[in-house]
């Protein structure tokens, strides 16, 4: 028997969802865990949003379960209408949670859809981001989106830059540099092998992390980066990727203070660059390019990774190190069967493709046409 169940905790979720997470994760994406998961919800998420975690069942057995969320504010929610990924600005990587191995999974993301649309009060819009354009999962929630006579809009979210090794060694990735890039490492590199009070730590495990955790916010402070919104996600992805095997974290020191840090994570066949700082006051000695190049060093000859990923953004410094590009994209998907997700679809879609859509003929039709503007006769 297949049914489709409504969970709003983690720690609700039946085991046979654990081994959906863990099938999901096992191809690399670290960000389709339950351990992301439950330090995102736990340190970020919580305090603005309230999950609804969509599950699909096969006699009692989960086969599918799409993480999203709505603003805590329950008058917010109504208002807007809106469902969401449980995604923020953390999130390098959305996508369903499934097994690679399952059955088709357009047909089963047409069944959870067929749940959320019958749902009231009604969504007006689903919004999913940020996804992988090319990838099986973004083509599958389109498709169903349509069939569920959904109005779609791609729209992009930001650049990653990543690294294909190839099998390549250390040093023939490093001959690969952009000269200018290399140079500055070579000389660079030299001058701080001279200096004695110049020192790189890299750790993994929990029992490190306390200390390590106080230099790492030393650097950031310190740093020309924002201020955490969330300081504990963060240090709960330390202390998460600590557990699993997958920290690494580097902290350069000068005369023993703390002065750079990078937060990397190993999973399977990808390190993945998440977190950088350095102190502005030691930018002479580039010092946030020695530290790469010597975590760079530790993931490629002691991790042997396939991919280095620098994760999210389009910064100028990501290509000099990086080999590619590829881009994340969101899709907000419009339901016509209430007037506001009409308005929404004709003032982010445009004119002309919402008459198509209006066409349709719904009795709802004529009132929005009117509140929008648009008639069936060209202007």
């Amino acid at each position: 028997m297949r049914k489709v169940q409504l969970y709003h905790s983690l720690d609700d979720l039946p085991e046979s969802y654990r081994a959906l997470f863990d099938g999901a994760h096992s191809d690399a994406d670290f960000f389709a865990s339950l351990a992301w998961y439950q330090n995102l919800v736990s340190n970020s998420l919580s305090k603005q949003y309230r999950l609804r975690l969509y599950g699909l069942e096969q006699d009692g057995v989960a086969q599918l379960l799409l993480p999203m969320c709505v603003r805590a504010d329950p008058d917010a929610s109504l208002k807007s209408g809106k469902l969401l990924a449980a995604s923020n600005y953390y999130t390098s990587l959305f996508r369903p949670i499934h097994h690679s191995s399952s059955a088709p999974l357009r047909e089963n993301l047409c069944e959870l859809l067929r749940f959320m649309l019958a749902e009231r009060p009604r969504w007006s819009r689903i919004d999913f981001h940020p996804m992988a354009l090319d990838s099986l999962e973004y083509l599958a929630l389109e498709q169903a989106c349509r069939t569920a006579g959904m109005a779609l809009q791609r729209y992009f979210c930001f650049g990653n830059w990543y690294l294909k090794l190839n099998g390549r060694s250390y040093q023939e990735y490093f001959d690969s540099l952009p000269s200018r890039l290399k140079n500055t490492l070579q000389k660079k590199i030299r001058q701080s092998e001279k200096r004695k009070d110049l020192h790189i730590r890299l750790l993994q495990t929990t029992g490190e992390l306390d200390l390590a955790m106080v230099d790492y916010e030393q650097v950031y402070q310190a740093s020309w980066k924002q201020a955490e919104a969330h300081p504990l996600f963060i240090q709960g992805l330390m202390q998460t990727c600590a557990r699993q095997g997958s920290l690494r974290l580097g902290i350069a020191y000068v005369e023993g203070q703390a002065v750079a840090a990078q937060l990397w994570i190993v999973h399977g066949q990808i390190a993945s660059i998440y977190k950088l700082a350095y102190d502005d006051r030691y930018a002479a000695l580039s010092i946030g390019s020695i530290l790469t190049a010597h975590m760079m060093r530790h993931v490629i000859e002691t991790d042997r990774v396939s991919e280095v990923d620098y994760l999210t953004g389009d910064d100028a410094y990501k290509q000099d190190w990086m080999s590619d590009r590829r881009e994340r994209w969101g899709l907000v998907a419009f339901n016509l069967a209430t007037l506001s997700g009409r308005l929404a679809a004709g003032w982010h879609l445009g004119r002309s493709r919402i008459k198509a859509i209006f066409n349709a003929g719904r009795p709802i039709a004529k009132k929005v046409l009117f509140l929008t503007g648009v008639s069936g006769k060209e202007q």
